[in-house]
C-alpha cells in the first residue's frame, strides 16, 4: 500500500503545474531580443519624429516664427501617429480573428467608401462644395457612415444561423469592387481641374488630416485601442481557430463581433483622418510577428505600433529632406507593401 502511494506522489509531481502560467517566448534569450528590438524600434522611430519637427526648418531657432513653424510640424506629426495606433493594431487583430495572416481590414471596402464618398461629393455638388466638404461635421460623417455600413455587415452575415466570416469577407470585396467602380466612373466624367482636385485627397497622406479632427479622433481611437490591448489575452485564444476556441470557453461569435466592430472603427477614423492607406497595416503586422516572434498579443501590439511608427515617420523624413519628394511617401509604402504582399503569397502558394 505504501509503494502505491509512493508511486502516486512521483506520478503527481511529474505533472506540469495547471497554476503556473504559460510564457510568451520560448527562452530568455528570445524575450531579451524582443526588448532590444523594441526599444531600438521606440528610439529610432523618436529621432525621425524629432527629425521631422526641427530638421530643415527655414526659420532661425531664435526667431519667434520657429515654434509656429514646428507647430505646424507637430499636426502632421499628431496625424501619422493617429494612423499607426489605427492600422497597426487594427490589421493584427482582424489577421488574429480571421486566423489568416495575409489579408487586412480593407477587404471590407473601408477605401472604397471613403473613395466613393469624395468622389460622389464633387461629381453632384461641384468643387466649391467639395474644397468646404471639411470640418468635424464632414468627418463624423464620414466615420459613421463607414462603421454603420460594417455593423449592417456584421449583423447580417455574422449573427444569423449559417454566419460564416469567410462570406463576410467575401461580401466585403464585392461590395468594395462595387464601390470602386461606382467612383472610378464617376471620376472619368469629371472636368480636368476637378478630377486633379479629387486626385490630390484620395492619396493616402498625413497632410490631409485637419487639426479641427483631433478633439474628436483622438479620444476614440485611445479608447478602442486600450479595449483591444485588454482584449489581448482573449485574441490569443482566437487565434487558434474557432473550433479551439470554442472548446476552452469562448464565446467566438459575440467575440468576433466585438472585435471587427473595434476595428472598424479605428479603420473608419484612419481613412476619415488621412486617406487610404490599403498596405501598410499588412506591412506592419507581417514585419511585427517576425520581429516578436510570440504569440502574445500582450507583445505583437507594441512590437506594431514601434515599427509601424518608425516606418512611416522614417519614410516620410527621408522622402521629405533626402529625395525631396513629399507626395510619393504614400505610393511608396503602398508599393512595398504590395510586394511584400505578393511574395507572401507566392511563398505559400494560398490565401
Amino acid at each position: 500500500m505504501e509503494t502505491t502511494n509512493n508511486k502516486v506522489v512521483k506520478i503527481n509531481s511529474s505533472l506540469p503545474n495547471e497554476d503556473k502560467p504559460s510564457k510568451a517566448f520560448r527562452s530568455k534569450k528570445e524575450e531579451r531580443r524582443y526588448w532590444i528590438l523594441l526599444i531600438t524600434l521606440i528610439v529610432l522611430g523618436g529621432l525621425a519624429a524629432f527629425g521631422l519637427l526641427v530638421y530643415n526648418n527655414p526659420v532661425p531657432v531664435d526667431s519667434p516664427s520657429f515654434i509656429p513653424v514646428v507647430e505646424r510640424r507637430l499636426d502632421a506629426l499628431t496625424a501619422m501617429f493617429i494612423a499607426v495606433i489605427c492600422q497597426s493594431l487594427a490589421t493584427v487583430a482582424f489577421q488574429s480573428v480571421t486566423n489568416n495572416r495575409i489579408i487586412t481590414p480593407s477587404l471590407l471596402g473601408f477605401e472604397a467608401l471613403y473613395s466613393t464618398i469624395q468622389t460622389s461629393t464633387m461629381f453632384y455638388f461641384g468643387a466649391s462644395v467639395f474644397i468646404g466638404f471639411s470640418g468635424t461635421g464632414p468627418f463624423l460623417t464620414q466615420v459613421i457612415i463607414m462603421i454603420v455600413l460594417c455593423l449592417v455587415l456584421y449583423g447580417w452575415l455574422l449573427s444569423g444561423k449559417y454566419g460564416n466570416l469567410q462570406l463576410m469577407l467575401l461580401v466585403g470585396i464585392i461590395i468594395g469592387t462595387g464601390l470602386r467602380s461606382l467612383s472610378s466612373f464617376m471620376r472619368k466624367l469629371l472636368a480636368p481641374s476637378e478630377f486633379d482636385v479629387l486626385q490630390a485627397r484620395l492619396f493616402g497622406s498625413v497632410n490631409n488630416a485637419d487639426p479641427e479632427y483631433f478633439h474628436i479622433a483622438i479620444p476614440i481611437v485611445i479608447i478602442v485601442a486600450l479595449l483591444l490591448l485588454v482584449y489581448s489575452k482573449r485574441l490569443n485564444v482566437m487565434s487558434l481557430g474557432k473550433d479551439i476556441a470554442s472548446s476552452l470557453g469562448v464565446n467566438y461569435r459575440f467575440s468576433v463581433i466585438y472585435v471587427l466592430v473595434l476595428v472598424s472603427i479605428l479603420m473608419s477614423v484612419s481613412t476619415a483622418l488621412v486617406g487610404p492607406l490599403t498596405f501598410f497595416g499588412f506591412l506592419v503586422a507581417t514585419l511585427s510577428y517576425q520581429l516578436a516572434q510570440t504569440y502574445d498579443h500582450r507583445y505583437i501590439f507594441p512590437m506594431a505600433l514601434a515599427s509601424g511608427f518608425l516606418i512611416l515617420s522614417g519614410a516620410y523624413f527621408i522622402m521629405y529632406h533626402v529625395f525631396n519628394a513629399q507626395g510619393v511617401v504614400s505610393v511608396i509604402i503602398e508599393m512595398v507593401g504590395g510586394i511584400t504582399f505578393l511574395v507572401i503569397i507566392l511563398r505559400r502558394k494560398t490565401l
